[in-house]
């Protein structure tokens, strides 16, 4: 089997230092976020996910300036098809391919709040959003795929003649991840998409979800939180310090988002924690800060040992790769990398004996 990949939230996606605080958006610090890239490349991060929100920066432009303060660390561009038509992201996407020696991937989100898209201008339901995507994908796999020039007429776009002179570097395209927890999202992974990208879950039951995938030659990854430390008392002990004085308005904020979304991804998360025993999903899945930051909050918890064999055992489950993120996200994502990192590598090793 291959190693597992593994790979980290940016900065102004997950910069906040508790996670039952309010987010801390409204600002952009480029030497942070440059700083920190430039650590996670020195630590072996596989790749960077650079999120996409009315809240946050563009990725687009901060992805622009990383390339040029880096040499090894890929980045995954997540980007909602509807903002930009299909041979201008294209285009957009063989510059940065160039720009970063190759070194971008996509993830391609549907959207998760009506109300978030109508403020782009965009008025679709869940699955003619991803009706769209389909079609979304269909062109811009064709272009790099060397259809030129390519016309196309769908429902969702009408292209004709299409052709770009500057291709992806080295030919080919960007691995395209494909994210949502939906049965329409797993369709266009198939259809269109490398890997599936979910939220957590138990190995158990990720297991079940990912079979059609992996039967169709996909690949599935996850995003998770991690918190690990030399004994699980003292992760447990940690755990406790990061939740005191939890901000009640924020839970409330996230509470009305939640009932406003028509993410299947997003709302699955919370109906699982809410399953949670004393907000255990498991003796090492932590769900108690899911009501304050969202799917992706499911974390991992337990010494360094415990939560390297707990990751290792996803992969006979069919996860290929993870997105982690952690509280602090710059201090979790050292400690992981220097203490968790190598000993997964170990069992994979003994596995591979």
């Amino acid at each position: 089997m291959n190693p597992l990949r593994l790979h980290w939230c940016s900065p102004p996606d997950t910069g906040q230092a508790r996670p039952m605080d309010a987010y801390n958006f409204g600002k952009l610090d480029m030497g942070e976020v440059k700083d920190f890239v430039q650590e996670a490349e020195e630590l072996g991060v596989d790749s960077l996910l650079f999120g996409i929100s009315k809240n946050l920066p563009d990725p687009l432009p901060v992805l622009g300036a990383l390339s040029q303060v880096t040499d090894r660390v890929k980045f995954i561009l997540a980007y909602r098809p509807g903002l930009m038509t299909p041979p201008l992201f294209a285009q957009v996407v063989n510059t940065l391919s160039w720009m970063t020696d190759g070194r971008i991937s996509l993830n391609i989100v549907a959207g998760i709040s009506p109300a978030e898209q109508a403020g782009y201008g965009d008025f679709l339901g869940h699955d003619e959003r991803y009706a769209r995507c389909n079609e979304f994908l269909e062109v811009v796999r064709g272009l790099w795929e060397g259809e030129s020039p390519l016309s196309y007429d769908g429902r969702h776009y009408t292209v004709k003649d299409a052709s770009l002179g500057l291709g992806h570097k080295n030919g080919g395209r960007p691995e395209i991840y494909i994210s949502g927890n939906s049965a329409v999202a797993q369709q266009t992974t198939i259809a269109s998409g490398d890997c599936w990208l979910r939220y957590g879950d138990t190995p158990e039951a990720m297991a079940a979800a990912t079979k059609p995938l992996l039967d169709a030659g996909r690949r599935v990854g996850t995003r998770m939180h991690v918190l690990s430390r030399p004994t699980r008392e003292e992760a447990v002990a940690e755990l406790a310090k990061l939740v005191r004085d939890p901000d009640e308005e924020h839970k409330e904020w996230v509470r009305q988002v939640v009932n406003s979304t028509d993410s299947e991804a997003v709302k699955s998360s919370f109906r699982l924690a809410e399953t949670a025993k004393d907000e255990w999903l498991s003796p090492y899945i932590w769900t108690g800060a899911v009501a304050y930051r969202g799917g992706p909050a499911l974390c991992v918890v337990g010494s360094h040992e415990e939560v390297a064999g707990y990751l290792h055992s996803y992969k006979a489950a069919g996860i290929s790769e993870f997105i982690f993120s952690g509280w602090p996200t710059r201090d979790e994502m050292r400690n992981f990398f220097t203490h968790v990192a190598p000993l997964i590598r170990r069992l994979e090793a003994a596995e591979a004996s």
